[in-house]
């Protein structure tokens, strides 16, 4: 290994460690132990519930004796006694707690059911008489609170038991019940309250003194009276509840400080509970699961001395995280050590990030109580996940190549032919289908300038009907001379693909070089004359410039668009040219016409055979590339209508690419790592973008489901909500600092290029399904310039987005409402939606500014030329036709290209 190699290694491995040293310090910070009070002694009492992880007394599945003993045997070490909730369904359990020497406040569930409240009450009459280690009797557990019984209905069945039992007999309910319901007093012999200041929404800091306070009222409220506070406790986990939050830290810290207070201020309790009950999540929502100071493992969640962590397992997931991320930073920072040290930070802390969110969502299942919804969930937003942090790193790392490399590594320009090299000659062909022939003219006319000696211009026109568009054009191309050949094709198959094979069997036999323009590109007389001397290089194959935009300033909708195709060729095609790996475009390239005959000509079967053919010369092992001159200016897309219709379209045209050649781009074979990863990972957004809509639907379901069947769809946890919220953000913020470093635009232009590629969201989506499931796509031309549009037609072209849009704003609403405002989880569900609805409101925002756009021009498009250079000489008069708004405004809104079949050429 040679002296740079080991400096390499040892510098990108010293990365790794200072990347894996700061993910730890970053676990640490946000594992700040707790250290509230501390309490050590005998606990006066549990509420017991024996139900294991998967018991549930509502499906009748209950704990063993066995279970149960192990249960009392784990509680007497820490009380001497428990309160019951239910004597009919566990009837041994009393004499298990007495083998244990605990005493027992025994209890009689009461749901107003005749039958089973018999079954109760004659269930714990015989309990008391046979166990002598029953202290006290409870009859009902909140029954008055529920409404499943009345007052005078309780009333009824204390009088039956009391003073018949031989032990003190009580009811339970809220400190509330009690104040408004004085004759319940009457008739028990102490009072049993419950008191649980999450539930009312206090902070844990003042939840001990919300006990204290609600005691002392109950005291003067009825003096003499024995308390009893049957359940007071925190939950470790749940949804937010005014100011309360549940947590581990909060519970430790309410039971630490409130048996603390004991000490000093005497009470009789029962801590609410001795263990976890997942089975309460269904009833009471996610808290009443977590109200245990043991787990449903048995194990304690926190200690009564001592630091207090949320997560007890956190050292153990951040080393996890740091060795999992410890190998990709550091293949990444060797493989990559020529970008700045910053560059390769940020990827490293990006690829540790994911690393940790991985790890952090793998402990889920062992740190929440899962339900069969729950799984279903995490089933879905796993592999979801992993996908968001797979696009999320492909894009950090354009994102870092673009901001922190030392130099491109390959970089064109424009380059002079060597001395004595001949130019090669170039068949220039051109097209068009069902388009304004003032446009084309004004092409026709750029072409006819070129400061290049050997070329042709071949014009084919392919299936466009009306003689009166194409005719102008035909016309045109004679007065221009002889270089100029024009074709009309009617039932033309191949769509643009068939007209450019056409063309290329129509080449004059000295060509060397062919290349594409659209019908709407004015073309820079230097644009033959600055690329094809790159063509001396015999690997190389194709030639692209990028696409540019003329007469976009006066129309905010079309300065949107603009920006936003200018962001690709200022970063994208940078990006991917460093690895050869192009997207070659369907205007303003050259291709070696040898290449492309080699390789099998234009592919007919794809509506995007640029980038198909891009990919095919690739796997053949030629050369692109990609010189970032503008050469050429074309028209935007006319309306939000055409501009969609043009990205579903090339979404279409990528998954027909991705399908037909999985087998190149999976398999080691031509391509290279570089290249095919390009092509992977490339089109990762627009994957991401029909997973979005996918997303949408499974919100809208779940959303649904929460409205109509609370008992088994609950609001998300956290840990999946936050995750995507994350992605959101980071995605988001890549984009516009990119364009503030890449592209010359101000702020307000990188704003609406954000708000044109949000607002395409939905028709890239389908784009993808269809192009993954459709045997064949249609060519569907794109309308340019300007279509004349009304506002009061300006949501046409969104109707599904508006629908999608309304939908979750409607979702968001009325979960804030059915879960209450409050509560935090609801205000991050209805965030994910909202979240998820700006792509259809940026769909709604950009079909406005269009119709908007429209209606100040008020006038049919014009397609002024930029300045050209004066004609050459010789060029017939007349040449240049003058502008015909009215045909133009009619043509730009033709239908889709296309014949069924039976070539048929006209030349002229």
């Amino acid at each position: 290994m040679t002296l740079p190699r080991i400096r390499a290694v040892l510098s990108a491995g010293a990365l790794a460690l200072v990347v894996a040293a700061l993910n730890l310090g970053a676990w640490i910070a946000l594992n700040r132990p707790a250290e509230p009070v501390g309490w050590e002694g005998r606990i006066k009492g549990f509420a017991f519930n024996g139900f294991q992880r998967d018991h549930s007394p509502v499906d009748k599945r209950y704990p063993s004796a066995e279970e149960l003993s192990a249960d009392l045997h784990r509680l007497a070490q820490y009380t001497p006694r428990i309160r019951t909730y239910a004597s009919a369904e566990l009837d041994i359990l009393p004499a298990l707690a007495g083998d244990e020497s605990l005493k027992v406040y025994a209890g009689a569930w009461l749901d107003g059911q005749p039958d089973r409240d018999e079954a109760e009450m004659q269930a714990l009459m015989r309990s008391v008489r046979g166990n002598k280690n029953i202290e006290a009797a409870i009859v009902g557990n909140e029954s008055v609170l529920r409404g499943d019984l009345t007052v005078a209905g309780l009333v009824a069945q204390l009088k039956r038991v009391r003073g018949r039992m031989g032990v003190p007999v009580s009811t339970a309910e809220p400190w509330h019940v009690w104040q408004r319901h004085p004759e319940l007093v009457k008739n028990v012999d102490f009072i049993t309250v419950h008191l649980l200041p999450y539930w009312e929404g206090v902070p844990v800091e003042a939840g001990v003194d919300y006990v204290y306070e609600r005691v002392r009222e109950l005291k003067q409220a009825f003096p003499g009276k024995r308390i009893v506070v049957g359940e007071v406790g925190w939950p470790s986990n749940g949804d937010r509840r005014k100011l309360a939050v549940a947590s581990t830290e909060n519970a430790a810290r309410f039971m630490r400080e409130f048996l603390d207070r004991t000490s000093a201020e005497p009470l009789d309790y029962f801590l609410m509970e001795a263990f976890d009950q997942p089975w309460k999540i269904s009833e009471e929502g996610r808290a009443g699961g977590y109200w245990g100071m043991f787990d449903a493992a048995r194990q304690p969640k926190y200690p009564l001395e001592g630091p207090v962590f949320s997560d007890a397992r956190w050292r153990e997931k951040a080393l996890t995280a740091s060795a999992l991320a410890l190998a990709p930073v550091f293949l990444f920072s060797l493989s990559f050590r020529r970008f700045r040290l910053g560059g390769k930070l940020f990827f490293g802390a990006l690829t540790q990030a994911g690393a940790s969110a991985l790890v952090w969502l793998g402990g889920v299942p062992a740190a929440f109580y899962l339900r069969p919804m729950d799984w279903t969930m995490m089933g879905v937003l796993t592999p979801a996940f992993v996908g968001m942090l797979a696009i999320l790193l492909v894009n950090g790392f354009e994102f870092v190549e673009v901001l922190w490399r030392r130099g491109w590594r390959r970089e064109f320009h424009a380059v002079p032919l060597s001395p004595g090299a001949v130019r090669p000659f170039v068949s220039i062909h051109l097209p068009a289908h069902n388009e304004p022939p003032e446009m084309v003219n004004l092409t026709l006319d750029s072409l006819a300038r070129l400061d290049y000696d050997h070329f042709e211009v071949l014009v084919i026109d392919n299936n466009t009907r009306d003689e009166a568009v194409w005719r102008p054009v035909e016309a045109h191309a004679a007065r221009l001379g002889a270089r100029f050949r024009f074709f009309h094709l009617d039932h033309w198959p191949g769509f643009k693909a068939g007209a450019l094979n056409f063309a290329l069997d129509q080449a004059d036999r000295r060509t060397e070089i062919v290349g594409v323009v659209d019908a709407d590109y004015v073309v820079r007389p230097n644009w033959l004359r600055d690329l094809a001397a790159h063509f001396e290089q015999p690997n190389v194959a194709v030639v692209q410039a990028p696409q540019a935009h003329r007469d976009f300033k006066h129309s905010a909708f079309q300065r949107m668009c603009n920006w936003e195709f200018d962001g690709f060729f200022r970063i994208g095609m940078h990006h991917r040219n460093e690895r050869n790996a192009i997207i070659q475009h369907g205007t303003m390239t050259l291709v070696r016409r040898s290449a492309l005959v080699e390789t099998g000509k234009w592919s007919e079967w794809c509506i995007c055979e640029d980038a198909e053919l891009g990919l095919r010369l690739m796997n053949a092992g030629y050369e692109t590339r990609y010189v970032d001159a503008v050469l050429g200016s074309g028209l935007t897309p006319a309306d939000f209508e055409a501009f969609k219709a043009q990205r579903f379209r090339w979404a279409f045209g990528a998954m027909q690419i991705l399908r037909r050649r999985w087998g190149w781009l999976t398999r080691f074979g031509p391509l290279s790592l570089g290249q095919r990863f390009h092509f992977l990972t490339g089109w990762f957004s627009w994957f991401a973008d029909a997973l979005h809509l996918v997303f949408v639907g499974a919100s809208l379901a779940w959303t649904a489901g929460m409205l109509l069947n609370p008992r088994d769809f609950t609001l998300p946890l956290d840990l999946f909500v936050l995750p995507v919220l994350g992605f959101f953000l980071a995605k988001a913020s890549f984009g516009p600092l990119l364009y503030a470093v890449r592209v010359r635009c101000g702020w307000q232009d990188t704003l609406g290029a954000a708000l044109a590629s949000l607002a395409l969201s939905h028709a890239i989506a389908l784009g993808v399904f269809r192009g993954l499931t459709a045997k064949k796509g249609v060519f569907v031309r794109t309308a340019k310039g300007t279509r004349d549009g009304s506002l009061l037609n300006a949501f046409d072209a969104v109707r599904q987005e508006t629908m999608l849009f309304a939908a979750l704003v409607l979702a968001a609403v009325a979960t804030l409402q059915a879960m209450k405002i409050e509560v935090r989880e609801a205000q991050f569900w209805a965030a994910i939606l909202m979240a998820q609805a700006l792509p259809y409101c940026a769909a709604m925002v950009a079909a406005l500014i269009s119709a908007r756009s429209a209606a100040a021009a008020r006038q049919p498009a014009r397609v002024p030329a930029p300045a050209l250079r004066p004609r050459p000489a010789g060029m017939a008069a007349g040449a240049r036709m003058p502008l015909a708004a009215g045909t133009l405004a009619r043509a730009a809104g033709g239908a889709a290209t296309g014949g069924p079949s039976g070539p048929a050429g006209r030349r002229r």
